[in-house]
């Protein structure tokens, strides 16, 4: 029973714990980043459709409340030129948001290993 626990507890240990930390960093920049790719992806995809930016700049012309006069129609764009505007910035912002999570997924395990060697080298 001893020996059983022994080689369990050796082979957890460098098997198991050693093998993971191992394969870590290239599951980090493999499978890892593209599965921060892919989230950061869906998140910009479901913003853009939360703003609906595309329905806004296809209905541009088109006459908000079905009115059909003069003032309706200039009313209208220029109040769709400033929601797309407006949405636009906002759509800017979340892709720059997304982008720097992104960036900073790929340089995390970097910093840590660089902040490592500079606190050994300080001992």
């Amino acid at each position: 029973m001893t020996s059983n626990l022994f080689i369990s507890s050796i082979r957890y240990l460098f098997v198991d714990l050693i093998g993971e930390i191992v394969r870590f960093p290239f599951w980090w920049y493999s499978q890892g980043t593209k599965k921060a790719a892919l989230f950061c992806w869906r998140k910009i995809k479901g913003a853009e459709e939360s703003l609906a930016l595309k329905v806004w700049v296809v209905n541009i012309f088109k006459p908000m409340f079905g009115q059909h006069d003069l003032q309706g129609k200039l009313i209208s764009f220029f109040i769709r030129v400033i929601q797309i505007i407006f949405r636009s910035i906002l759509m800017l912002f979340i892709l720059i948001l997304y982008w720097l999570i992104f960036v900073i997924w790929l340089v995390i395990p970097i910093f840590i290993i660089y902040q490592i060697v500079l606190t050994c080298q300080g001992l």
